[in-house]
C-alpha cells in the first residue's frame, strides 16, 4: 500500500487534501503528532518514510522540507510557489499538453498550480499554442476568488465581518507584482507577464478567471465560434475540462455564477464577445481544481492510478 505524507496538514490546502486521502482505501495515511510538526528531525522521519508527500507549505518551508528528503524513492507534490516555474520540477497540469500527462506519472517532483494560474493558463495556453494569440500579446486578467485562497488568516477576517467591515469584493496585489505572474508567463509562453487584477468575493470558495482577447491584435481573425472550436479540439478528451455554450443557458438571470464548479475538480471555459471584443472565462473550485483536487489528480497520475478516482467531475 502506498504511504503518504502531507506536510502542513493543519493549514486550509493540507486539511482538504488529507480529506480526499481519508476517503481512500488504497493508501496508508502518515500522520504526524501535532507537537511535532515543526520538528525538523520529526518531519525528517515521516518524509522520507512516504512513497509520496504532498507539501502545503510557505514557498521557505516548502524549500526546507525538499532538503529533508534524502530517501530517493520518495515523491513530492509541492503546493506552494516555490518551484512552479522550475523547469527540473514538473508542472502538474496535465491538459497543458499531449506530453505533460507522461512527465508527471515519471516525475519525482511535481508543482502544483495556482488557482489562478490555473484559470489564466488552461485559457491562454491553447491560444498561443494554436498560434492565435501572439506572444507579444498585452493580455489582461481579471480574476475573481472565494476568500478561503487566502488561508486562516483571510478566512478569519472575511468571517468576522462585525471586525472587518468587508461587504463587497476587494482588488488587491495592486502594484501589479502577484506571485502567480511568473508561473502565468512562463507557462503559456508570453514574452511579457500578462497585467493580473485578482479579486477576492465575500463567498468561500469558487473562481472565475477572465481574459480579453482583441481580434484586431491577433494572429488571425476569430470569432467567438472559432476561439470554441479550439478549446473543443484541445481539450476534447480531458475529463475534468468541460467547454461550455456560449449563450444563456449557462447563466443564472444573465449573471455567472462563480460557485457552480464548487466541491467538483472541474474546470469550465465559457467564450463570449462580438466581431472586435471576446472574452474567455475560466470557472472553478478554487479549493478543487484550484488546488487540493489538483494535486489529488496529480497523484493519481503519478501513482498510475484512475486519473479521476476520488473526485468528482
Amino acid at each position: 500500500m502506498v504511504k503518504v505524507f502531507v506536510d502542513g496538514q493543519e493549514g486550509t490546502t493540507g486539511l482538504q487534501i488529507n480529506e480526499y486521502l481519508e476517503k481512500r482505501d488504497d493508501l496508508e495515511i502518515l500522520m504526524i503528532e501535532p507537537e511535532e510538526r515543526k520538528n525538523p528531525v520529526r518531519r525528517s522521519d515521516f518524509l522520507n518514510s512516504a512513497d509520496l508527500v504532498f507539501l502545503c507549505l510557505p514557498d521557505a518551508a516548502s524549500r526546507e522540507a525538499v532538503s529533508l528528503v534524502t530517501n530517493s524513492n520518495t515523491r513530492i507534490i509541492d503546493a506552494s510557489t516555490a518551484y512552479r516555474t522550475d523547469d527540473s520540477w514538473v508542472y502538474g497540469m496535465p491538459e497543458l499538453n499531449s506530453e505533460q500527462r507522461d512527465r508527471i506519472r515519471n516525475a519525482a517532483r511535481v508543482s502544483n498550480p495556482g488557482c489562478h494560474a490555473t484559470g489564466f493558463v488552461l485559457s491562454m495556453n491553447p491560444l498561443v499554442q494554436q498560434g492565435i494569440v501572439p506572444k507579444d500579446y498585452p493580455a489582461v486578467c481579471y480574476s475573481l476568488t472565494g476568500y478561503s485562497g487566502g488561508g486562516k488568516k483571510l478566512i478569519y477576517t472575511f468571517e468576522n465581518k462585525a471586525l472587518s467591515g468587508i461587504n463587497s469584493p476587494k482588488h488587491y496585489a495592486l502594484q501589479l507584482h502577484h506571485k502567480h505572474l511568473p508561473e502565468m508567463q512562463h507557462r503559456t509562453g508570453l514574452f511579457y507577464p500578462p497585467v493580473f487584477m485578482p479579486i477576492v468575493g465575500n463567498y468561500y470558495r469558487g473562481m472565475v478567471t477572465s481574459i480579453s482577447l482583441l481580434p484586431r491584435l491577433l494572429n488571425k481573425t476569430v470569432t467567438v465560434s472559432d476561439v470554441k472550436d479550439i478549446f473543443l479540439e484541445y481539450y476534447q478528451n480531458e475529463p475534468f475540462v468541460k467547454i461550455m455554450a456560449s449563450d444563456e443557458t449557462c447563466l443564472e438571470n444573465g449573471f455567472l455564477n462563480a460557485e457552480a464548479c464548487n466541491g467538483t475538480n472541474r474546470l469550465e471555459i465559457f467564450v463570449y464577445g462580438n466581431d472586435s471584443q471576446i472574452v474567455v472565462m475560466a470557472r472553478f473550485d478554487n479549493l478543487g481544481k484550484g488546488a487540493c483536487g489538483a494535486a489529488i489528480q496529480n497523484m493519481n497520475v503519478m501513482l498510475g492510478t484512475e486519473e479521476t478516482l476520488g473526485l468528482t467531475r
